[in-house]
Formats: structure tokens, sequence, C-alpha cells
């Protein structure tokens, strides 16, 4: 058998005519639309923002809060029995106890303390 041959038994096997060719497409075109639409709904951003104020030279912004941060602590922590400090969203203070916890309001505050910046949490020093 050829493949011309067997082609044509393929050809003849499928009956879709134009109409049939169209409501297929169109339930395709519905589906991957549905779908965008969908992935499209879903807020990715679920960080919270604040608005900075610097009054020396009268200028504003927006910072984006990452999750996990929560300013009825503090914006660093770091563990009682360890000696690096972190940021609250970084991935450190997710393996830390609730009660092993210390908050510090500023870098220089964790360094007095005693403290280092940890390696995994981008953005410390």
């Amino acid at each position: 058998m050829s493949i011309k041959e067997v082609g044509t038994k393929i050809k003849d096997s499928i009956h879709l005519s134009y109409g049939d060719l169209v409501v297929t497409l169109i339930i395709i075109f519905v589906g991957l639309s549905g779908f965008g639409l969908g992935r499209l709904s879903v807020d990715t951003n679920q960080n919270s923002e604040i608005r900075l104020i610097n009054k020396l030279d009268e200028q504003s912004a927006t910072v984006a809060l990452p999750q996990g941060f929560d300013e009825k602590f503090g914006l660093i922590v770091a563990s009682k029995g360890g000696t690096k400090y972190h940021y609250p969203w970084c991935s450190g203070p997710n393996r830390m106890k609730e009660e092993n916890k210390i908050w510090f309001n500023s870098i220089e505050e964790a360094r007095r303390a005693g403290y280092t910046p940890a390696a995994n949490c981008k953005g410390l020093k």
C-alpha cells in the first residue's frame, strides 16, 4: 500500500463537512477564550501597599509589601536560638516556631543584637 492510498483511506474515513469544521473551531475557540479569561481573572498580586513620604523633599512613593509582612511585629525577624535575621516574607521565618521568633524594627537593631543577614533572603545586607 502506498502513501497516497493511505492518505485517501484517511480522508475517506473522516467525514467532516464544512459546517462540522466550523462548529469544531468555534468550540475550540470558546474553550481557549474561557481558559484565558479565567487566568486573567486571578489576582496574582496579593501584596498590600503602603505609601512612604519623604518629608525632606516632599516626594512620595508607593511600595508593595510582600505577603508575610505584619506591621505590628516589625520588619526583621530572627530566631532566639539562631544567628541570622530575615525579612518576614523569606523562607527562613516559615520554618521558625512562633514562640521562638524575635522581631526587630530595623536591620541595625538586629545587628546590635548580634544577628547577621541570612544568605538565602534576597535584599538583606
